[in-house]
This record gives C-alpha cells, structure tokens and sequence, in this order.
C-alpha cells in the first residue's frame, strides 16, 4: 500500500489518483459506510434499536460509530481540500455548495428512497445528511479561522454542549414557545418542532464535531512517524476519559436501566443529542485505530476504501437498495411487501412482531446488499477519476 502524502501534494477529488490520498481517512470512511448498512436493514427489518438481547443490543451499538466518525472526517477532510489550494475563499465556496446540495438532497431524493412516496407534506426527516450540510455551511465561515482555534472551539462545543439546551430559557415567556420550536433544529430542548418535520440530529454538537476535525487534519501536516503517535495519545484519552467518566455514571445508575448488564449501561450512551460520553466512545477508538489502518494493504482493505473515496454516492445508492430488497423479503416470506410500514421510515414499527426479521435474515441481508454496493461504487469510482473534466462529479 502507498504510504499517505504530504498534505503539500494531495490534490483535488476530483482530479487526485487513489495513490495520492491518505488511506486511514478512505478505509475508516469505508467502514463506516459499511457499518450503517447493518443499521438501515435493522430499520426494514422492523428489529428494535437495541434492547435487552446481546444480538440486538451490539447490532445496534456497533453502528454508533458511524455518525460520528464520518462527521468528524469531513472536518479533516475539509482541512486537506483547503490546503492544498491555500485559498480559504475556494474551500469556504465548496462547503457551503456541498452543504446546500446535501441539505436539498436529506429534504427530496433521501426523504423519498427511505419511504417511496410522495407525501412530503406529512412526514419529513431531518436526518444525518441535513446535520452535515448544515454543519459545512457554518464551517464556511469557520475556515477563516487558523485551524487549531477551530479545533479548539468545535472541542468546547462537545463539552459544553449542555448550555445550549437552556438558550430558550433566556427568551421571555410570551416568546419562548416559538423560539423553542425552531432551537430544536441547534439543540433539543423539550420543545415540539415544526410541525411535519421530525428532527433527529441537532446541530449541537455536530457543529463542534466537524470543527474538531478540521483542527485534527492540521495533523496530517506532520511527519508520519510524529502524527501516528499524537493519534495513539489523542486516541487513548478520549478512550480512557470514556471509560472512567461512563463507568461511574453507570455505576450510579443516572439516566440508566439499572437491570442491565453493567457493560450494557456503559455502552449505551446516549446518541440523540450525542452527548460527550458517546462522542469519546466512538471518536476515541476511531482515532485510535487511525495508525494501523494506515498499514492496511490487500484486497478486502482496498474493497473498503472504494467505499470511503464515494461516500455521498454509496450513501444516496444504499438506501433505495436496502428497501428494495426488504420489499422483496417480504414477499418471499409473507407474500406482501408491507409497504405500509415504511411510509415513516426510519422510523418503523411492524404493528405484528411476527411480520419482524430474524438476526440471521438481517444480516444475509446486509451482506448481499453490500456486495452488491461494491461493484456498483467501484464502477463509479472510475468513472469519477477517469473524468476529472466534470467538475460535478466532486460534489458526490
């Protein structure tokens, strides 16, 4: 495998070979692409999101690390685009068109693949996918700022992120009610939304996550020896402040099912808002796994990569996939698709548990659906890099 470029030589995505880019970003983005596949089947399946059952329960846990680490890497990522430009005003225009178009898509193409039908006007999402455009049009202005101090601001959004949630207290009365319905958009603070519109990721602390990132790719600039060891040191406290700070709030039972296993406690933290604890359970391991994977070489590490150098393409394409082939279970299985059951999606709820999947048929699934992803990302991927000419072919 090629070792990572100097940040000085990376170049466009849209023009760079695969040599050039830096393989721990590629193959950590392709894991978690892969990761939240197992997530959005569950979603079809009509299997809960977590509960009492270890089958269940890590099927769930282990996609936690999705949203944070792709969040966290398009502040990297966004860090090495601006500098190998070094034009801060041509990296602040791409975040907010990518943004914008990212926002367009969660409101029409991801909001229809996720229920095939038209009725926008009684259920919208605002999913991943809107949190991130947002969050890269409010790091178009952030870019201005020298990296470590965008860092260091998005790592004090983390951690205070609980301030944001007593804002609308600060508004008189008689106005409090209308603010708050729309703060639920920054921070969910006991308020109802928009009516229609169903938030389930806030910009807080998202915003803080990304803006971390961007500081982190400052890094990338190092020699790879040096880096490598600040990402085992960086990677390790995140991990251990983890442990210790969640292994005491499950101990003390707060904001816990104190009949769970002690491990369940610990690793069920909570994702909507992330708080801290989660954000350093899944952030730290991610950091910390940042040296290995760099080394990563062979066939299954270069099919992983093409995942993560496609990320917006595989994402727009998995959904549709996973839900026809949940259509297509059904069938086999039931003789009827269940559709009915989707027209909220990913919010589902089989009103008979026995119209649920198995673990088993989940992840059989899963497997033929990524498979499938593959050689349809890869296709694209070369086509992408074999036209550097259309300039559209950056955005996705």
């Amino acid at each position: 495998m090629i070792a990572a470029a100097p940040t000085s030589q990376l170049r466009d995505p849209a023009t760079d070979t695969i040599q050039s880019r830096i393989q721990s970003v590629d193959f950590i983005r392709g894991i978690v692409m892969i990761l939240m596949a197992i997530d959005h089947v569950r979603v079809y399946s009509g299997l809960p999101a977590g509960g009492p059952e270890a089958g269940i329960f890590f099927t769930r846990w282990v996609t936690h690390f999705c949203a944070p680490l792709f969040v966290f890497l398009s502040g990297t990522s966004a860090y090495l685009y601006g500098a190998k430009s070094e034009d801060k005003s041509k990296l602040s225009r791409y975040l907010l068109t990518r943004g914008a178009l990212l926002i367009l898509l969660e409101f029409t193409v991801i909001r229809f693949s996720w229920t095939f039908n038209f009725n926008y006007g009684e259920f919208f999402l605002a999913g991943v996918i809107w949190m991130i455009g947002a969050c890269m049009i409010m790091m178009a202005g952030l870019v201005y700022l020298k990296a470590i101090w965008a860092g260091l601001l998005g790592v004090a959004i983390i951690f205070l992120q609980d301030f944001f949630a007593g804002v609308p207290g600060l508004i008189p009365e008689g106005s409090r009610q209308g603010f708050g319905r729309y703060w639920e958009f920054i921070y969910a603070s006991g308020f109802e939304g928009p009516e229609g519109i169903t938030i389930l990721y806030v910009l807080v602390p998202w915003i803080g996550v990304m803006a971390a990132g961007y500081g982190f790719g400052k890094l990338f600039e190092l020699e790879p020896a040096k880096r490598n060891r600040l990402f085992l040191w960086i990677g390790s406290l995140a991990t251990l402040l983890f442990i210790i700070g969640g292994s005491g709030m499950a101990m003390s039972n707060e904001g816990a099912d104190e009949d769970a296993p002690f491990i369940f406690q610990l690793l069920n933290q909570r994702k909507y808002p992330a708080s801290q604890f989660y954000l350093l359970m899944t952030l730290g391991p991610g950091i910390l796994a940042m040296p290995f994977v760099e080394r990563t070489r062979g066939r299954i590490s270069e099919a992983i990569k093409v995942f993560g150098r496609v990320p917006l393409f595989y994402y727009l394409l998995h959904i549709p996939v996973i839900h026809v082939s949940a259509v297509l279970v059904n069938l086999l299985r039931e003789g009827q698709t269940l559709s009915q059951y989707y027209d909220t999606a990913p919010y589902v709820w089989f009103q008979e548990p026995g119209h649920q999947w198995s673990l088993p048929l989940l992840y059989l699934v899963f497997a033929i659906d990524v498979v499938m992803l593959f050689f349809i990302c890869r296709a694209y991927e070369r086509y992408k890099f074999a036209h550097p000419e259309k300039k559209w072919l950056k955005l996705i």
